[in-house]
């Protein structure tokens, strides 16, 4: 089995290398992130594997903080005559005692670097480009390993990414790559592993492999998430709650959908965040501006109909299922007991089961509750958002994500997907109402249909 490409993550102290093994680990976890100097006193591993081969091992390294002192320091340590090597001289100096005392902290980070195959030099591009950091490439290239930097916080409006490139190349760093931890380009890691095959070629079979690796769990990923807020959409729009005609019971119901409407875009939300290894708390959806519900009698909504004039045949008169649906849908006229009992008569026993007891509450003065098909743009739209933002998000960052308000004109005008006006017809369809049939294969099929649109947007 081919062995682990490993690499140093090093740099001065509080630019972000934890930040970075944070980001391309995927491990909110994974070390302490902080603005204090000095966070990491001593070496961390992480593996990145591909169908359980280790191929990549990344480590984790304490700051440089004293450069300056340590290059003069390795530059008396030759003897009168002496022509040493970076690496020899970094061995006298590792093997006494100022490794173990003064300089104990950059003596971690050599001897990890030592050990490595290359390393990761982390600039932190706000920064000037200031004497102690060309004395800290001038130790580490002592070490003899092939050294990427790479240029954290590039993002930032005050980044000095162009004094930070001519100062790299006027010491022989033409290769380098741009990567903020907080906010990582999509192509980000692609380009980290393509220049660091070009560094060390013989581990560009394995760059490879995390490269194709990476991006398949990207489209996963977004898969898997589509199919998550398609399942909430689906669940949203089939929810509904027969409710008597009386002022108090209809506010109560009102408020007990608004609730469970919010609750299940929370599950939403905490799900998506699962899915991206991120914590519970980086993101809450605030509350949903519902509307008062909705008091139209969806029973007739048109593909209520087309559902009932193909699954009956000749049950129930298609003239008089269309002349009721056309009274509703463009006047707004109650439909009338008579109607109404003609209907469900004539519908037969099949009717009698799928939507008796709808018509029959209809027949008592009860009103059915949905939800407004504006709520389920928002829904989409708050949650398409979240996804995005997701996708582009670092897991170094450590501040809560800010969702501003959606531009997405397909969800916020455009027709409803269809997916969404048959779950209308399906209450079945809603892990919201009871009796869900939530593995119904048309059920399914709506949601994959749906799921793939959203991916796709």
């Amino acid at each position: 089995m081919t062995q682990p490409l490993k690499l140093a993550v090093v740099g001065h102290t509080n630019v972000g290398k934890t930040s970075l093994l944070r980001t391309l680990t995927r491990d909110v976890g994974f070390g302490e992130v902080s603005h204090r100097p000095s966070t990491t006193r001593h070496v961390e591993g992480a593996r990145l594997s591909v169908d359980g081969e280790a191929l990549l091992e990344l480590y984790d390294t304490p700051g440089l903080e004293d450069a300056i002192a340590l290059l003069d320091y390795l530059e008396r340590l030759e003897r009168p005559g002496e022509r040493l090597d970076g690496p020899a001289r970094l061995s006298r100096f590792l093997d006494g005692a100022e490794a173990r005392q003064r300089y104990e902290q950059e003596a971690k980070v050599l001897r990890q670097l030592l050990a490595c195959d290359a390393g990761l030099y982390v600039i932190d591009a706000r920064e000037p480009v200031l004497a102690k950091y060309r004395d800290e490439l001038a130790v580490l290239a002592g070490c003899g390993k092939p050294l990427l930097p790479v240029l954290n916080f590039s993002a930032a409006p005050q980044q000095r990414e162009g004094e930070w490139r001519e100062a790299l190349a006027r010491l022989g760093l033409h290769a380098l790559v741009r990567f903020d931890t907080v906010a990582p380009p999509l192509d980000g890691e692609r380009r980290l592993y393509e220049s660091l095959a070009l560094l060390i070629e013989p581990a560009r079979p394995r760059l490879e492999r995390l490269i194709a690796d990476h991006e398949a769990q990207v489209t996963a990923r977004r898969q898997a998430g589509a199919r998550l807020i398609a399942e909430l959409l689906l669940d949203a729009a089939a929810c509904r709650r027969s409710v008597a005609a009386e002022a108090g019971r209809e506010q109560s119901a009102v408020r007990e959908l608004h609730q469970a409407i919010r609750q299940r875009e929370q599950q939403c939300v905490e799900a998506l965040l699962r899915l991206y290894a991120f914590r519970k708390d980086d993101a809450r959806a605030g509350d949903l501006p519902l509307a008062d519900g909705r008091w139209g009698d969806d029973l007739f909504n048109p593909e209520t109909l087309k559902q009932l004039g193909v699954s009956l045949g000749g049950g129930m008169a298609a003239g008089a299922a269309a002349g009721a649906g056309i009274d509703l849908l463009v006047g707004g006229v109650t439909l009338g007991a008579a109607a109404l009992l003609g209907a469900l008569a004539g519908g037969g026993l099949q009717t009698a089961r799928n939507y008796g007891g709808r018509l029959l509450g209809k027949l008592k003065g009860q009103r059915e509750l949905t939800i407004d098909d504006a709520v389920l743009r928002l829904l989409a739209l708050r949650q398409r958002q979240l996804l995005g933002a997701l996708e582009s998000r670092g897991h170094a960052a450590t501040t809560a994500i800010q969702l501003s308000a959606p531009h997405d004109q397909a969800w916020r005008d455009g027709q409803l997907p269809e997916a969404l006006k048959k779950a209308r017809a399906h209450p079945e369809w809603s892990a919201l109402n009871p009796a869900a049939k939530l593995g119904q294969a048309e059920r399914q099929a709506q949601v994959a249909q749906l799921a793939d649109s959203l991916a796709q947007a």
